[in-house]
Parts: C-alpha cells; structure tokens; sequence
C-alpha cells in the first residue's frame, strides 16, 4: 500500500497534534515527509523529538518558510498541513491548492472576510479537498448532544444559550501569544470561538445569517491591572528569567519546561518571537469579555457568551425546543500551563458538578432524563484520537454524525467571529451575507461543503 505523503507547514505546539500520529499511530498508511517553519531550530527540534519518543527513523527534509514553493515542488506530498499564526492560514491554503494539494488546516480557517472569500475562490477553482480541524465535534459529550438533536428530542429547535468560560491558566495564556494581536488572530471571536459556533452550526445544522455582538479588554493589560491595585504585575515585558516575576501567579518561565524552550524560547533568535510576554502590558487589543447574537437561516437565535479570566474552565449550553429542552455541561482540565493530574482535575469539578460530562433531557410535561455520556481516552476528552483516526487512518466507513468539516463549513465558523469583529467595532448588526456569499439558497449546515 501507497502510504500517503505529508508536509507541515508552521512547527509551534500545535501542530504535536498533527504530526506525532502520523509517526506513533499511522506509519502504514502516512509518512511526514517535509517540515517548513520560519525557524531551523524549531525544526529540528521536532525532528529530534520524533526520533527521540517514536524511534521513527523517517527522513523529514526541512524548509525555512521562503522555500515553501519550493518544498511543494520537490516533495510533491498528498497533503499540506496548515499550522501557522491564524492570519497566514489563507497563503498556505491557497497556494498548495493552486499548485494541486489538498489541505489539512488548523481552526480558524482565516480571519476576516477578504482572506476568505480568496480561499474560497481559489479551492473552488482548484477543485482541491480543504479540511479545518474541528476536534471539538469528536467529543463523546458533545457527539452525543448532536446525536439526540438530530433524532429530534425536541422538536424544532429555537433558542441555543451557551456560556463558555476559560480560566487563569488556559485564558491567560492567550495574552501572552500573538493571540494578543487582532491582526494576527483576528482576536479570540476568531481564534477561539470558532470552536464554539462550528458546533452550534454542526448541533443545530444550520447557516449563520446575522450577527451583533459587543466586547472589552477588562482585565487583562497594564491599564486594568492597575486599575485594581495590581500595578507590581506589570513591571516588566516578559517572565522568563526574571527575578521580579518569581512570585507572579500568572508567570510563565520558557526555560522550565523542555518543549517551551526548544520551539520558543531557543528560537527567538530566528523569530523574534516571545511566548512568554506579561499578560499586564500594554499593547493588547482583543477582548477578553465577549457577548454575541446569532440569528441563523433557520430561524433559530444563539446567545453566546465568552470570559477568559474566570477560576474553572469549561461550558454550558442549553438548546430549546418544541418539546422541551436539553442541557449539557463540561468542565474541561487546564492543560497549558499547569498540567494538572488526574487527582487534581477530579478534585477540582467534583467543587463545580457531579461530572466532568452532564446531559440533562427535559422534555415538556414528562420526567427529566439524565443521559449517560460514554467515557473516553485521550486529549481533549477523548475527541483528538477520534479525529486523527478520520484524517489519517484508511476507514471506509461513513460517520453517521457528519464530523469532518470542509472549507464552506470552516468559512461558516469564522464568519460568525469576524462578523462578531465587525459589530463591535461598529456597535450594529453585520449581515454574514454582505461580507462572503454562502450558499445564499441554503439553509442547513449540511448542506455547504
């Protein structure tokens, strides 16, 4: 069997989730043939890496992110792998499908409505497969919820109110990166929450119309800290190796940790980039404290909500409908920085909920229901291995739950946050059809490539 040929391009922490299957888990049917990056020393430090934890032996050629054409030419891969800062995305994306490669692209699949109309554009002329990696529909929880909608539990769906929270450890550390910078992320409306409302357009199947929203910067930057008497918090640019930031709750030391220095802290000197900047600078403008309204082509308005300083991360969403309602809740573990243990998390969500997972079914009239949620393993609630097994493995078999998602879905997702944008810095409702033509006839999500 031909093994199918991949290259990545953009080598931060991200793209872990990419390459190491392709060498732990599917060396029978993928190879990693080509890395491309801004920084050698990022590079090789995958390489490696890789050789080090798989024992994979594999030749990966390296490419500094001026030869990316050039990787193309001389690689010839089946796939590219699109993991750079969330504004480059569209580069990426159009020039492999104009040179005949399909495209693996991390969320968001762009960040504003020029880049997107450009990808669009130039996958369908191409004719190439763009996949954006939405791992958060692989969730058991999550795939469930869906499961009991599709089926019509509870009838025509109406209302969707979700509230999504990120806390000190995860939340924070998005002011430390070049999330902080609108232009590079398209702000967390963009970066994060294309999570979120990919999977109320999946849960509810349906096209985004209109969209308002307001947000602030409130606690997060100098002049908030300060404001609330935390003015030795902003007394230098970055943590690592600074004496005065040894006590810092929030402080993030790159030195400390073996993958922070070899892709971050080691490679500065290529880049230029720091990853550990203090989160009570100045400088930062995206939001940290977001509301946004949806009104989608079937009639059905989300109320969402977005807070990233809050003490437990997690979300709850609630849908309503003809025949009753359905709640779900997750409280999810810290995983950038703190790394808690399996005792520590248990400790932590048995203060906030029965369960890490929690399906409520009312129906009108009748008993409520508590729904089992099948218990997984694996990163991001068991929802990573699902998804890498769909990309990358040799399964035949249809998913009876439509979790993959192509560019027109990606589109759909990050249109809601840039739209989100628009609102907020116009204080008036953005029409997504005036921004990026959608399918303008269709209806359901399903219904969009």
């Amino acid at each position: 069997m031909k093994r199918k040929r991949y290259v990545a391009v953009g080598t931060g922490g991200r793209i872990v989730g990419f390459i190491d299957p392709i060498v732990r888990d599917f060396r029978e049917t993928c190879e990693l043939v080509a890395l491309c990056d801004l920084s050698q020393t990022r590079m090789d430090y995958h390489r490696h890496r890789l050789a080090k934890d798989y024992n994979y032996a594999g030749e990966i050629k390296t490419y500094l992110a001026n030869d990316f054409d050039r990787m193309l030419d001389e690689v010839k891969p089946d796939a590219v792998i699109v993991c750079t800062t969330d504004a480059t995305h569209h580069e990426y994306i159009i020039r492999s499908a104009n040179k005949g490669y399909d495209v693996i692209c991390e969320k968001p699949m762009t960040t504003d409505a020029e880049k997107c109309r450009a990808i669009l554009e130039a996958v369908e002329k191409s004719g190439r497969d763009v996949r954006v990696t939405f791992n958060m529909r692989w969730s058991p929880g999550i795939t469930k919820v869906r499961e009991l909608l599709r089926d019509g539990k509870i009838g025509k769906i109406h209302h969707v109110q979700m509230e999504y929270l990120l806390d000190t450890s995860h939340g924070a550390d998005y002011y430390r990166r070049w999330h902080s910078d609108k232009a590079s992320s398209g702000g967390l409306l963009v970066h994060k929450s294309t999570h979120h409302f990919d999977l109320v357009n999946w849960w509810i199947d349906s096209i985004p119309k209109n969209v308002y929203a307001q947000g602030d910067l409130v606690f997060y930057g100098k002049k908030n800290a300060i404001a609330r008497g935390d003015e030795k918090l902003t007394q230098y640019e970055r943590y690592t190796g600074v004496e005065a930031a040894k006590d810092d709750p929030f402080r993030l030391d790159l030195s400390e940790n073996e993958n922070s220095k070899g892709l971050y802290l080691d490679a500065e000197k290529e880049t230029g980039y720091l990853r550990d900047r203090n989160i009570f600078r100045d400088g930062i403008d995206i939001e940290d404290t977001m509301s946004v309204i949806v009104k989608y082509r079937s009639g059905t308005t989300l109320n969402y909500s977005l807070n990233t300083y809050c003490p437990w991360e997690g979300f709850r969403v609630n849908f309503t409908g003809d025949k009753g309602r359905i709640e779900y809740e997750e409280v999810l573990r810290p995983h950038i920085i703190i790394g808690q243990s399996d005792e520590e998390f248990a400790a932590q969500y048995a203060s906030i909920s029965n369960e890490p997972y929690r399906i409520k079914f009312m129906p009108l009239f009748k008993p409520v229901e508590i729904i089992e949620v099948p218990k997984t393993g694996g990163s991001h609630g068991g929802a990573d291995p699902l998804i890498q097994r769909d990309i990358f493995g040799q399964n035949s078999e249809p998913d009876p739950f439509s979790r993959g998602a192509r560019y027109e879905q990606g589109a759909a997702s990050a249109l809601i946050g840039i739209a989100a944008n628009q609102s907020i810095a116009t204080h008036q409702q953005v029409d997504i059809g005036k921004l990026v033509t959608l399918r303008p006839e269709a209806i359901r999500l399903s219904e969009l490539k």
